[in-house]
């Protein structure tokens, strides 16, 4: 029986773009479809316990910083790790995702795929209207349109049913995968992602 995957992540997480390329390569493995659903942590965290990266202890700070590098490296990635335009808004980012639904599960993960990549390797500023248009069209989008569609109240609307619905399912960070009501949390999780998906 063909697995489903509900896929929660923030469009500037770093966290979600390590494991951005993982995830859609266990998905196909095992013929998952996905549920694209970007979120804003912004209201999350404030529900969950979490707090914004400016906010955390000096020494979680400090220790995130030792974790990207050992991802980046043990996976082989590129990876800035203070990219120039970080932390910005992500909301246009994930409205821009949404509003590529239309076009199919997989554009929205070519068109999520870009604006990480954007944000952490090639320090675009994925908050830029200009920047999000250029990266929907490089992947086939027509990312006018797409921008448009964006910034109408219908797009708001998904982003926010999309949050209270991650608060609903007790989704706390990002990126989460969640198979038959199971969270994995973080792309370190990804060989359990895989393991579920391989039942």
């Amino acid at each position: 029986m063909p697995r489903h995957v509900d896929y929660y992540f923030a469009p500037i997480s770093p966290w979600t773009y390590l494991g951005h390329a993982r995830f859609r390569e266990i998905a196909k493995r095992h013929g998952a479809s996905v549920a694209v659903k970007p979120v804003d942590y912004g209201r999350v965290f404030p529900v969950s316990g979490g707090l914004p990266l400016k906010q955390r202890p000096p020494q979680r700070q400090a220790y995130r910083m030792h974790e990207l590098k050992r991802w980046r490296d043990f996976l082989g990635v590129p990876l800035n790790l203070e990219p120039k335009f970080f932390p910005v808004s992500a909301d246009l980012a994930a409205r821009t995702i949404i509003s590529a639904a239309p076009a199919g599960a997989e554009k929205q993960l070519d068109l999520a795929g870009a604006i990480l990549k954007a944000c952490w390797q090639e320090d675009k500023d994925i908050s830029q209207p200009a920047t999000l248009q250029e990266l929907a069209n490089g992947v086939g989008l027509d990312g006018a349109a797409l921008l448009k569609t964006a910034g109408e109240p219908a797009a708001q609307a998904e982003y926010d049913r999309l949050t209270q619905e991650a608060i609903d399912r007790q989704i706390f960070g990002a990126p989460t995968y969640l198979i038959d009501g199971e969270p994995f949390w973080g792309q370190d999780r990804l060989e359990f992602v895989e393991r579920a998906l391989g039942k």
